[in-house]
């Protein structure tokens, strides 16, 4: 019986980590440009299955050389400071909305999935 509630609480506490939200950035409208690093990849569950590995403590900018699909990747994902309008829509809203250092859930664009992260805002 022990076992069972262990194994109840266990998929619990999974449920309510996998439900998780990225936080949002609520002075998201105060920034100009965003300094921010991507991985592209073909798929939601490639996105997934990579930020995991990222959460888990490796490197954005060694997963994004390793797994991205943008010539970016050679760069750790770099794309520099950008302003608004500089990029598709689904990214911008993403990278102006995160908070500095999270990385974002998969974001769907006509290129692909990404996963954002923020470095600087300015």
């Amino acid at each position: 019986m022990k076992k069972i509630l262990l194994l109840i609480a266990a998929l619990f506490a999974f449920t309510l980590i996998s439900n998780a939200k990225v936080p949002i950035d609520e002075n998201a409208n105060n920034y100009t440009e965003v300094k921010a690093a991507h991985i592209l990849v073909g798929s939601e569950s490639k996105a997934k299955a990579l930020r995991n590995r990222i959460e888990n403590g490796e490197s954005f900018s060694e997963v994004a050389k390793k797994y991205s699909a943008c010539p970016s990747g050679e760069y750790g994902g770099n794309l520099g400071y950008f302003g608004r309008g500089k990029m598709v829509k689904e990214f911008e809203d993403a990278a102006f909305s995160l908070p500095v250092g999270v990385v974002s859930d998969p974001v769907q664009t006509d290129f692909g999935w990404h996963l954002i992260k923020v470095y600087d805002k300015k």
